[in-house]
């Protein structure tokens, strides 16, 4: 947190020594979230788990506090089912490492009220977050679908030969990944023309034809995996002490990147 602090990257209005003051444990869930105007629910990816969790708190809570969950893929109509409370539900699903990746996907229960989605995105913008609106629940959210089909793809093209894992990766990292990292792939096609129209009548033709070419949804085992996986460890082997120095690499670069991106704006 000083770390992050004297880098200029702390996020909120508050100190790194005001944040950490604010954490504390207890036993009783009750306690925990005495005083509370927003929960975040964070518990392991479990359906039965966070509807424990959230009946719980149904039965604690007034009509003001908003009931959130980090969930990355269960939808809310399932997570919030029952709910005395559903009006204050949402989910506010963030990307991880979150205090690098500044994501927050905003999706309601079909009975969120406005009100709930409106202080949530408000929340989120106070803390350094950058949340966007997911207008109604569906699989996967929006990010999980957009990188289910750049893996289903990049998967298809090795499974295929079309391509090495290694040479996959560097498509992305050194190609779109360095564009995305600045613009989405809207603006992308509105700048690679002369605006939007302008894309789309020059190579809409283009883009069905290869899209079409598209195979299956990959089953994700067999050779294919352990080709992916020989790959894989001979650039990071799979021993924790190796995955650990990549992961914090990897938050290393991401932290650059975030500064990068501030001071880009703020020009």
């Amino acid at each position: 947190m000083k770390f992050l602090e004297q880098s200029g990257s702390l996020k909120g209005s508050l100190g790194a020594e005001e944040q950490l003051s604010l954490i504390s444990g207890c036993l009783n869930i009750q306690e925990a979230v005495e005083g509370a105007m927003h929960i975040q629910e964070c518990v392991p990816e479990n359906l039965e788990l966070k509807k424990k969790i959230f009946t719980q708190l149904d039965q604690i809570v007034d009509d003001k506090v908003v009931l959130s969950s980090s969930t990355s893929c269960l939808l809310p109509s399932k997570v919030f089912a029952g709910l005395a409370h559903v009006k204050q539900c949402i989910v506010a699903h963030p990307v991880n490492p979150p205090y690098y990746v500044p994501l927050v996907e905003l999706v309601p229960h079909p009975k969120t009220a406005p009100m709930t989605v409106d202080r949530t995105y408000a929340l989120m913008q106070k803390i350094g977050q950058s949340p966007v609106r997911v207008m109604k629940e569906i699989d996967g959210f929006a990010l999980n679908r957009l990188q289910y089909a750049v893996i289903s793809e990049a998967w298809r093209l090795v499974e295929e030969g079309i391509v090495s894992p290694s040479d996959l990766d560097l498509v992305m990292s050194d190609g779109l990944g360095m564009r995305y990292a600045f613009i989405g792939p809207l603006e992308t096609m509105h700048l690679n023309a002369e605006g939007m129209l302008s894309y789309c009548d020059r190579y809409s033709e283009g883009m069905q034809h290869v899209l079409k070419t598209f195979g299956p949804i990959p089953d994700f085992s067999g050779a294919t995996v352990e080709k992916v996986n020989q790959a894989m460890c001979v650039k990071v082997p799979s021993d924790p002490e190796h995955l650990a120095a990549r992961r914090q690499w990897r938050d290393e670069c991401l932290l650059r990147l975030a500064k990068l991106k501030r001071q880009m704006q703020s020009q």
